[in-house]
């Protein structure tokens, strides 16, 4: 597979080193609006690249899948035209930071035919990874009860800040981070929400002032099933990064990194007993899991089999995010069909 990368950041260099990582893989392009050195690039990430300033002339070179590394609100636009030229597509979270980019880029793969991913890849951290076996294995019985919260800072010492803090480009403290926690929530429950309700508020720090947008959002959520779950985005904090994920079922509960269970004989019933599972503890994507987000996609792409995530779940948890907002803007619950 021939690899085209758009943007050349942060993300971007995430993605191209684990690209090249894949056996049978290779990024063979960059498309950035920066003049960049064609021979440093293929030097640094040992391999040729050839750099273009124009995508659709990018699209008509000899590669395969497109990765989008650019910020959120040129997604739909660059979405559409990679898969008009027939590019299969790897899509950085958020796909759009509004209802009509979320659509542009749903139809644009929808009608073109070719397959995406969205990077919500939290999901292939060893941790996530053995929750879903447990609850799998039934350790755990009906999940009646969900957290899943970021607890981050992103501020001026971030190189997304100068355009993340704004309302036109970063979205919501939801789009441009906490949607990790809750897209992981909707995968562990194992349910869709139907409704939300989402309060939102900010930090007093002035590290964190230039955002136009509130940079702390609680979202309760009403799921298909009758449970009930909770995210807390909070890119304001100050502590070291936390993904917190707890779950409640009829046989058991699992808490970060402890867990109880009914169902397993030999364990101590008065205490938590202790997963030793890596669990994702920095918000620097050079320590997100991609290659193997990555490589899952591209063997469905050779094979024709389901990938392990699927971009239409992937386009609902962008609806319940937006469907977040809408609720914290206006005060009010809001259902689900609305964000249809």
């Amino acid at each position: 597979m021939r690899v085209g990368v758009v943007g050349h950041g942060w993300a971007a260099d995430a993605h191209i080193t684990s690209f090249n990582e894949i056996q049978g893989t290779q990024v063979v392009a960059i498309c950035s609006r920066r003049d960049l050195d064609s021979e440093e690039l293929s030097a640094r990430y040992k391999s040729p690249i050839s750099v273009f300033n124009n995508l659709e002339e990018m699209c008509r070179a000899d590669i395969d899948i497109v990765s989008i590394c650019t910020p959120h609100p040129l997604h739909p636009e660059q979405v559409e035209i990679c898969a008009a030229a027939g590019k299969h597509l790897v899509i950085e979270k958020p796909v759009g930071i509004d209802l009509e980019g979320v659509r542009r880029v749903e139809k644009a793969v929808k009608d073109s035919g070719v397959k995406a991913l969205v990077c919500f890849e939290v999901k292939v951290v060893g941790h996530f990874k053995t929750m879903r076996a447990m609850i799998d294995q039934a350790l755990l019985g009906d999940i009646h009860y969900g957290e899943c919260d970021y607890y981050h800072g992103i501020g001026p010492w971030y190189d997304q800040f100068g355009w993340n803090k704004r309302k036109d480009f970063g979205g919501s403290s939801l789009l441009t981070a906490g949607c990790h926690a809750l897209d992981g929530l909707i995968w562990l429950m194992g349910n869709r929400p139907v409704e939300v309700f989402s309060y939102s508020t900010a930090s007093a720090a002035s590290t964190f002032s230039e955002y136009e947008y509130p940079t702390t959002t609680t979202t309760v959520m009403k799921f298909e099933n009758g449970a009930v779950g909770k995210t807390a985005s909070v890119i304001d904090a100050m502590q070291p990064y936390l993904l917190n994920v707890h779950l409640v079922g009829a046989k058991g509960t699992i808490w970060n990194d402890k867990f109880f269970t009914t169902e397993l004989g030999g364990l101590n019933k008065e205490r938590w007993s202790r997963l030793e599972t890596p669990m994702l503890g920095s918000g620097d994507v050079g320590n997100h899991p991609y290659r193997e987000l990555f490589e899952n996609f591209i063997r469905s792409l050779e094979t024709g089999s389901p990938p392990f995530f699927s971009f239409e779940d992937s386009i609902f948890s962008h609806r319940v995010c937006l469907a977040a907002d809408l609720s914290a803007t206006e005060g009010r619950p809001v259902s689900l069909e609305e964000m249809s």
